[in-house]
C-alpha cells in the first residue's frame, strides 16, 4: 500500500469520525433552547388543552420551556401550514389532530397540509370521544328527540363545530346523512368559542371533544345529549353513547398528535418522541387525560406514522361519503 493511499484512507476515517463525533454531540445537546408548538386553535379547546398537558411533562423530560402558540383559524390548518413551512430543527412542532391532519386535506385540497409529505411524525398523544350538547333551553334531552325535532322544522336549528373541515363537522354531516336531517352549520375558530356561543344561546347544538364540553355538562349549564364513542365516557356516565341512541354506525374518536416539519433530523424526532412517551407513562399525567376524558397514547415515530396513513384513507372515503365541502 502506497503513503498517498493511506494517508487517503487515514483521512477518510478522520472524516467519518468528525460526522460521527458532529451527530453524536446534536443528538445529546438538543434542545438548547425553548420549544414553540403550535396549535391551529382557540386557548380552551380539546387541542390545547391536550397540548399544554403534554408541553408541561416534555418539557420536564427535555430540560427547555415549550411554549404553547395558539394559531387558529380553517380548522387547524394555518397553524399546520405555518409548521409545515417552518425550520426543520425541532424548534417549531405542531400538536394537530384528527381534522387538520387528516379531513382538511380532502375537504380543502390546496388550501391544508399533506400530512405524510409535509411532517415527520412523532407520537400519537391521546384521544377522546366527541360530545353532542345542547343549550339548556332546547326542549330535548336526547339526541332521539333532537332529531325528531329537526325533523320537524328543516334548516331551523344551528350546530356548531370548531371549523370548516373538523372532525366535528364531520361527524354532524354523517349524522345529517344517516337521518335526514337538515341544520345549519356554523363554523368556529375553534370549540371554545363554539362553546361560548352555546352558552349565549347564539347555536343550539355544539359537537366537540368530552374534554372541552364534560365541565359544563357536569355543572347543569348545558345538556349532553351523546357522545360518539361504543362505550360511554367516564366523565360523563350519564350521557348516552350515539349507538345506545339508535345510531350504531357513528362511532368516532378525536385524537392528538404530535408533528414536526418534513426533514427535521432523527435525533430530533427521537428525543421529542422519548419525550412523550416519558411524559405519557407518569401516573398523575395520566390522571390528568383520564380527568378530561381523554386516554393516554404514545409509541413509535412509525406506529404515528402507520395510524396517520390509515386515518387517511378512513376519512377520504367518509368525507366522500358525507359529501361534506367547506363553508
Amino acid at each position: 500500500m502506497t503513503f498517498k493511499r493511506t494517508l487517503t484512507m487515514v483521512r477518510l476515517a478522520l472524516a467519518t469520525a468528525l460526522v460521527a463525533t458532529a451527530a453524536n454531540s446534536a443528538a445529546q445537546t438538543y434542545p438548547t433552547g425553548p420549544i414553540r408548538m403550535v396549535v391551529g386553535f382557540p386557548p380552551g379547546g380539546g387541542v390545547d388543552l391536550a397540548a399544554r398537558l403534554i408541553a408541561t411533562g416534555m418539557s420536564k423530560v427535555l430540560g427547555q420551556t415549550i411554549v404553547i402558540e395558539n394559531r387558529a383559524g380553517a380548522g387547524g390548518s394555518i397553524g399546520a401550514l405555518a409548521v409545515a413551512k417552518a425550520q426543520p430543527d425541532g424548534y417549531t412542532i405542531l400538536m394537530g389532530n384528527t381534522g387538520s391532519l387528516t379531513i382538511n386535506p380532502f375537504v380543502t385540497p390546496g388550501q391544508s397540509v399533506r400530512t405524510l409529505n409535509d411532517f415527520e411524525p412523532v407520537a400519537l398523544v391521546s384521544s377522546s370521544p366527541l360530545a353532542i350538547v345542547a343549550k339548556n333551553t332546547l326542549p330535548v334531552q336526547n339526541m332521539s328527540e333532537f332529531v325528531k325535532l329537526a325533523k320537524s322544522a328543516p334548516d331551523k336549528y344551528t350546530f356548531g363545530t370548531g371549523g370548516s373541515g373538523s372532525i366535528s363537522h364531520l361527524a354532524i354531516d354523517l349524522l345529517k346523512l344517516e337521518t335526514g336531517i337538515k341544520l345549519l352549520h356554523v363554523p368556529y375558530k375553534g370549540g371554545s368559542p363554539a362553546i361560548q356561543d352555546l352558552l349565549a344561546n347564539q347555536v343550539d347544538i355544539v359537537i366537540d371533544g368530552v374534554p372541552l364540553a364534560a365541565p359544563l355538562v357536569l355543572d347543569g349549564r348545558i345538556k349532553g345529549l351523546a357522545v360518539t364513542s361504543k362505550d360511554r365516557s367516564t366523565v360523563l356516565p350519564k350521557v348516552p353513547t350515539l349507538v345506545e341512541s339508535g345510531f350504531p354506525n357513528i362511532v368516532i374518536s378525536a385524537w392528538y398528535g404530535i408533528v414536526v416539519p418534513k426533514g427535521t433530523p432523527s435525533h430530533v424526532v427521537d428525543a421529542l418522541n422519548r419525550a412523550v412517551n416519558i411524559s405519557l407513562k407518569d401516573p398523575e399525567m395520566q390522571k390528568k387525560f383520564v380527568q378530561q376524558g381523554s386516554s393516554v397514547a404514545g409509541g413509535t415515530p412509525a406506529e404515528f406514522g402507520a395510524y396517520l396513513q390509515n386515518e387517511l384513507n378512513r376519512w377520504e372515503k367518509a368525507v366522500k361519503a358525507s359529501g361534506m365541502k367547506a363553508q
